[in-house]
């Protein structure tokens, strides 16, 4: 996916970005203890965020060791503040007493504050009035139990209730609620509790007596207040509520959500909103609302009309929102919704088997047989990338989902003829309901500037593409509004259940094609959260679908807001959307999105629930269905912080695969994020065509992160299984998980289904791209063909499964863009016919690239840099031939870690090997014969500048000859490649070459 970083300015200061000191629990009493914030200026320094003024100063309690307290006239207005200590930035604490914390909101009504800073906790408080539920630091996580860390001074506890809200902490008390007194519970919270919520260990547990009715304050705002031993308030927060939801109303799991449809054609609704008042449903062409019945598990449900088909509904939810503190009538759309009408304003009433949302043939629909998934070649598309260009595809067809039924357009021969080579599947990037992209076509805004004719190194394409970015029609759609609707940007005609039709032709189109069809879902975040106007979730359950910080902010590690997929019923959500793409739209695949920010439990529920599926009750077959995603650690959940994770090593063993950017590191060179891009790789000259940045280090650090990266690549090739073993370059027989990536095990998998093997995707520059960086400047085009071949070449012959990202194989430039989810169609498109390169559009947009435009200029302005249409044609030949050797054997698809042991080998190992040269063996001669047609197949990656003569220990013995495909096919540099006798090869440089026995 994109990925955004945001930081948030505090009044000119960036207070996120200040590196926090590690702090003892309690440091020694400070000489001065400083109020800093937005406010100073108003209270006589000379500026605001100045630890050193001594006239915010908070000044020592007598009595009270450690306390401090200053009283100020604060004019009224909103600010933030926190406590600085000795005058420095050094030591300085925010929310909750945080090192380095967050900073603190103050409204201030007016008049004389008080400030008190307890060097004990390192919490510094005010006492004006505030709203309660702005911080929710308190936790109810069961019935009768809340999770909470307060002061360390408190002793007696309350829950306090307000049906209307309007609770406050006013003149030291909570004002405008009722108070229910809570125990304690000594043992502190129950192991499992602390097993579902392990980031809450420690909390202290407080017990909710049976007395307190639930149900009914579950449906207004909650507050927990703490007192000392002498009665005082010492602190009051808000609760966060989703586990003792889960709790009372988990049932619900049970219950099937949306519309479903009598026999007779009459729609019956289903919303679960627990915390909700009330709920009703408006209805297009029906007078007044139309009320629901709440029943004891949160559902609320409704029976309509069977004159209602085709009309337009939203639900009325009247429900306390903790974002504004107060009761909110929102009119959402159904978080079950399966169609929409244009721009996704309102939800439509459709049943997915309406025979008039069918094409012809849908019922009767013939796939392209599965294959295991360590056998699957998937290719990575844009709905819109793949047409939007394309002059061979009717006008009206272009950018959506009906020019896959285009048989004759350019882009339908390029994928057949992928199909015919040996691809099984077309992964397609988000095609649910996403919020960024107006849906009709004449609403779409388009570039006003003449972007061909302008020089391959200006600025002038990025300024023209950049006033239009918001309102034109691309984008790559991680933005979810609803999750099991078709996105309508890529329908001729979005209004209604029409583009559920227009989808359904596409996935047939497809199949038709020879591929099976794999969906990129994006269940960890939503486009929106709160009272936001596209929040559709969180208006409905406020505080319950999307992860909350300790204190009850919104979570935005993915880059937008978080949802909680570890709450019931978000996974349900999850679970109910996937079947429902998988057995009514056909699609045969998912893609899950930063799938780390996903539990193994969920990913596992879903796999479950798709293997359910029977051919004969559903039409498809679940068991065929291939899952894998992002398993990248990080973020609030980052390792297993609040569950075990989808994470690259957690999901060893699922058969749920995980993307390994192992491999793609050791051949690409670098990383996705390096200041740099001059980094080389195996498949981009490391050491032995050096491009002559200094960046790359000696010729002798460079030699020895190569063999490194050989390592890598090895593993890599053999599934990246942590058990695999085999000679290393130091020359010791290690595993793969004893081969470093980074300070991590390269190996983690336990079985090669287990793995994604990739070297480009959408994300970052494309192959080609990321090759015209740090390969020489000088090295002629036919070689960086070459080399963009080998590279290819090291996923397409690895165990596991394949990905490569679309027109990759015709090297496919995005004129070096990083990160393109924005960057409109001119940065985006392909040219299926193969007459020109994208390669020189112009400097990429601004925004992520502009750091690196030094880098970009004199190689987008070098014409010798750009390929003609005979260069990406012998691209587009080789790589197929790459496919057509890897689906030739069953050797390349091993079933089993075990399997991968017995029959993969790399017997040229230790510091003396090859730098530049791989060379791997795969071996039917040992257990079940696999492959009829050959017993041994020797594979030399040569991705050196010269000719390599490679002697393979335990070759001798058998004759070897150069692959069909490869003796009988286009490049006649690999033709030179031959078996010399005695278990010696030599290879061509830039040159992977196949032998068969």
């Amino acid at each position: 996916m994109r990925f955004r970083v945001a930081v948030a300015a505090v009044s000119g200061l960036l207070l996120s970005l200040v590196a926090a000191p590690a702090f003892a629990d309690h440091t020694p009493l400070p000489s001065q203890v400083t109020l800093v914030g937005s406010l100073q200026s108003e209270l006589g320094c000379p500026g605001d965020w100045q630890p050193e003024c001594a006239q915010t100063a908070l000044l020592p309690v007598a009595g009270s060791p450690g306390l401090f307290r200053a009283s100020f006239t604060v004019p009224a207005g909103t600010f933030e503040y926190k406590v600085a200590l000795g005058g420095t930035w050094d030591e300085n604490y925010g929310a909750g007493g945080a090192p380095g914390g967050a900073n603190i909101p103050l409204t201030a009504p007016g008049g004389v504050l008080t400030f008190t800073y307890d060097h004990e906790t390192h919490r510094i408080v005010d006492d004006a009035p505030r709203a309660l539920g702005a911080e929710s630091a308190a936790h109810w996580v069961r019935r009768g139990l809340i999770a909470w860390q307060p002061p360390a001074n408190a002793v007696r506890f309350a829950l306090y209730t307000a049906p209307s809200g309007g609770m406050s902490v006013t003149g030291g008390a909570v004002v405008g609620g009722s108070a229910h007194p809570l125990g304690v519970r000594a043992a502190g919270l129950p192991r499992p509790v602390v097993s579902d919520f392990p980031h809450l260990a420690g909390y202290r547990a407080l017990t909710v007596p049976s007395a307190v009715p639930v149900a009914s304050v579950l449906t207004g705002q909650l507050a927990v207040a703490a007192f000392d031993a002498a009665g005082s308030l010492v602190e009051a927060t808000g609760v966060q509520i989703p586990g003792v939801l889960d709790d009372v109303y988990g049932g619900a799991a049970r219950r099937t959500l949306g519309v479903t449809w009598s026999r007779g054609g009459v729609p019956s609704f289903a919303l679960w909103a627990p915390t909700a008042q009330s709920v009703s449903l408006q209805v297009d062409g029906v007078s007044g609302l139309v009320p629901m019945r709440r029943d004891g598990d949160g559902v609320w449900t409704a029976a309509g009309s069977r004159s209602w088909r085709g009309a337009s509904y939203l639900y009325s939810v009247r429900v306390f929102a903790p974002t504004t503190g107060r009761v909110e009538t929102n009119l959402v759309t159904d978080p079950y919704s399966v169609a929409l009408t244009a721009d996704s304003t309102r939800s439509v009433l459709a049943s997915l088997s309406d025979p008039a949302l069918m094409p012809s043939g849908w019922d009767r629909l013939r796939k392209p047989a599965a294959v295991p998934s360590t056998a699957s070649q998937v290719y990575e598309l844009q709905v819109r990338d793949f047409s939007i260009g394309d002059t061979s595809v009717p006008a009206a067809h272009r950018g959506t989902y009906a020019a896959f039924t285009d048989r004759s357009s350019a882009g339908m021969r390029h994928l057949r003829a992928l199909a015919s080579a040996g691809v099984s599947h077309l992964h397609l990037l988000p095609v649910f309901d996403f919020a960024t992209v107006p849906e009709r076509r004449a609403d779409q805004a388009v570039p006003a500037c003449d972007l061909a004719s302008l020089p391959p190194a200006s600025e002038a394409q990025q300024a023209c593409v950049e006033p239009v970015r918001p309102t034109d029609g691309f984008n790559w759609g991680y933005d979810p509004w609803h999750y099991t609707t078709p996105e309508g940007s890529y329908a001729i005609d979005p209004a209604g259940a029409a583009r559920t039709r227009e989808f359904r032709s596409m996935v047939a189109g497809i199949n038709g094609a020879g591929l099976r069809v794999v969906m990129d879902v994006v269940y960890n975040h939503t486009t929106a959260s709160g009272q936001a106007p596209k929040s559709v979730l969180d208006r409905t359950v406020p505080g319950y679908y999307h992860r909350l910080t300790l204190t009850g902010l919104q979570e935005t590690s993915t880059c937008c807001a978080n949802t909680a997929t570890e709450h019931r019923m978000m996974e349900k959500l999850m679970v109910d959307s996937v079947v429902t793409w998988a057995r009514d739209y056909k699609v045969d695949g998912f893609r899950f999105d930063l799938m780390g920010h996903h539990s193994k439990a969920n990913m596992l529920a879903v796999r479950h629930a798709l293997d359910k599926l029977t051919p004969a009750r559903d039409g498809v077959d679940g068991r065929d269905v291939l899952l894998y995603g992002e398993g990248w650690n990080f973020g609030e959940v980052a390792n297993d912080a609040r569950f075990v994770q989808a994470t690259q090593a957690n999901m060893a063993g699922t058969g749920i695969a995980t993307f390994s950017d192992r491999l793609r590191d050791a051949v690409r060179g670098g990383g996705p994020f390096d200041a740099n891009p001059h980094l080389q790789g195996f498949g981009s000259g490391l050491f032995t065509d050096p491009n002559g940045d200094p960046v790359n280090g000696t010729p002798a650090e460079q030699r020895d992160r190569l063999l490194l990266q050989q390592d890598q690549i090895k593993v890599g090739l053999a599934g990246n299984l942590r058990s695999y073993r085999f000679p290393s370059r130091t020359g010791a027989v290690v595993s793969g998980a004893e081969v470093d990536y980074n300070g991590q095990p390269a190996g983690y998998a336990a079985s090669p289904a287990d793995t994604v093997t990739y070297v480009d995707a959408h994300d970052n520059e494309t192959l080609f791209d990321n090759l015209q960086y740090k390969l020489p400047q000088s090295l002629p085009m036919p070689d960086r063909v070459r080399m963009n071949t080998l590279s290819l070449a090291t996923t397409t012959f690895s165990q596991g499964v394949g990905f490569w990202h679309a027109g990759t194989d015709l090297l496919r430039s995005k004129s070096l863009d990083r990160n393109s989810f924005d960057s409109g169609d001119w940065f985006n498109r392909v040219d299926w016919s193969m007459s020109s390169s994208t390669w020189g559009s112009g400097l990429p947009p601004r925004g992520d690239n502009e750091a690196k435009w030094p880098y970009m200029r004199p190689l987008l302005s070098d014409p010798a840099l750009k390929p003609a249409p005979a260069d990406i044609a012998a691209a587009s030949a080789r790589s197929s031939e790459l496919l057509r050797i890897a689906g030739s054997s069953p050797l390349f698809a091993l079933p089993s870690a075990a399997e991968v042991q017995r029959r993969v080998a790399f017997p040229i190992g230790g510091p003396d090997q090859t730098p530049g040269v791989i060379a791997m063996t795969l071996d039917d001669t040992a257990g079940k014969d696999l492959d009829r047609r050959w017993e041994r197949l020797v594979v030399v990656f040569n991705a050196s500048p010269t000719a390599t003569t490679q002697t393979v220990p335990g070759t001798a013995g058998r004759s070897y000859a150069l692959h069909p495909v490869q003796a009988t096919g286009g490049d006649p540099v690999v033709k030179a490649a031959h078996y010399n006798g005695g278990g010696t090869f030599t290879v061509p440089a830039r040159t992977v070459a196949v032998f068969v026995s």
